[in-house]
């Protein structure tokens, strides 16, 4: 059986969900995912924030980690999206990625009902053993209203199933906490593009991204430097791409990102409300962010 470090190191994009006319755009998104997998990405999550899983329909869910499973064909782990603030969605969301075919489930902390951490504790054990598959927590308080303290992920990773954590908390307080305290096979990966860097440095395996999207090619490079600690180097590039995962978080995501995929032509800007068009002004600093890698041969213009 893989371990948990081997599947989940690396860089794995957060794909965004191509709409054509309302309605997912099946070939654009295989398309992502060749380009995606062409620029050596480590992994790819359907069906996250980024990929707007909050408007999509069950059948919807569904099928977009169906193909997504389907296009990769096994070349690099497919993490599926799977969370809910209905535990028993969560449950059914599980069972149909395993049988399509993923290799782990992201899940998000329940968001609007505000639980316990004892109530996220069961919440999360639930779905855990609900199938085999590895189980991604997904912390991201800004969006969900709640924070999975350390404490409670410590607790969690006791669980077989429970391995790694998506951190987007912005704390590298609580990255260095769970690190410190669950066994070595547990593994944190930064749910900031800016803070990938800085969560390698005191324990963290990678990064789930936004600007992989854009550039996933140089997104795994920084990891790959982080990793294997050319400190000089990732910090550099780090750096250069800094600018980037700042524009990617312009009024929000993903209209950001989807404003800069237009642009390079990977992708409609098509979104759901209540997510709107960026604004004109922020669709120039989209295009002065992403020139670089343009000029540099890292995008297709």
């Amino acid at each position: 059986m893989t371990t948990a470090p081997t599947l989940l190191t690396g860089a794995f994009t957060a794909l965004v969900t191509p709409f054509r006319h309302c309605a997912i755009d099946e070939q654009a998104l295989r398309n992502l995912v060749e380009f995606q997998i062409s620029s050596g990405i480590n992994g790819i999550v359907p069906c996250g924030t980024t990929g707007e899983s909050a408007t999509l329909s069950e059948a919807e869910h569904a099928r977009l980690i169906e193909i997504v499973i389907e296009q990769t064909a096994g070349r690099v782990p497919v993490v599926a999206g799977v969370g809910s603030n209905n535990t028993a969605v969560a449950i059914e969301r599980a069972r149909h990625a395993a049988h399509a075919g993923a290799d782990a489930l992201l899940v998000v902390a329940p968001w609007y009902n505000k639980p316990t951490q004892t109530g996220m504790t069961a919440h999360f054990t639930a779905i855990a053993d609900a199938t085999d598959l590895p189980l991604v927590l997904y912390n991201v308080p800004g969006r969900t209203g709640v924070t999975i303290t350390p404490e409670t992920v410590v607790t969690l990773a006791q669980h077989p199933n429970i391995v790694a954590i998506k951190e987007a908390s912005g704390s590298l307080d609580a990255v260095s906490q769970i690190v410190g305290e669950t066994g070595p096979d547990f593994v944190v990966l930064s749910g900031d593009d800016s803070l990938t860097l800085p969560m390698i440095s005191v324990g963290a395996r990678g990064v789930i991204s936004v600007a992989s999207n854009v550039v996933p090619g140089e997104v795994s490079r920084l990891v790959a430097l982080g990793l294997r600690g050319d400190v000089v180097a990732a910090r550099q590039m780090h750096h250069a791409l800094f600018p980037l995962f700042r524009a990617m978080f312009l009024e929000n995501n993903p209209t950001a990102v989807k404003t800069a995929m237009d642009i390079l032509g990977l992708c409609s800007d098509e979104l759901r409300l209540p997510l709107v068009p960026l604004s004109p002004g922020n669709r120039e600093t989209i295009r002065q962010a992403i020139a670089p890698w343009i000029r540099a041969g890292q995008v297709a213009a």
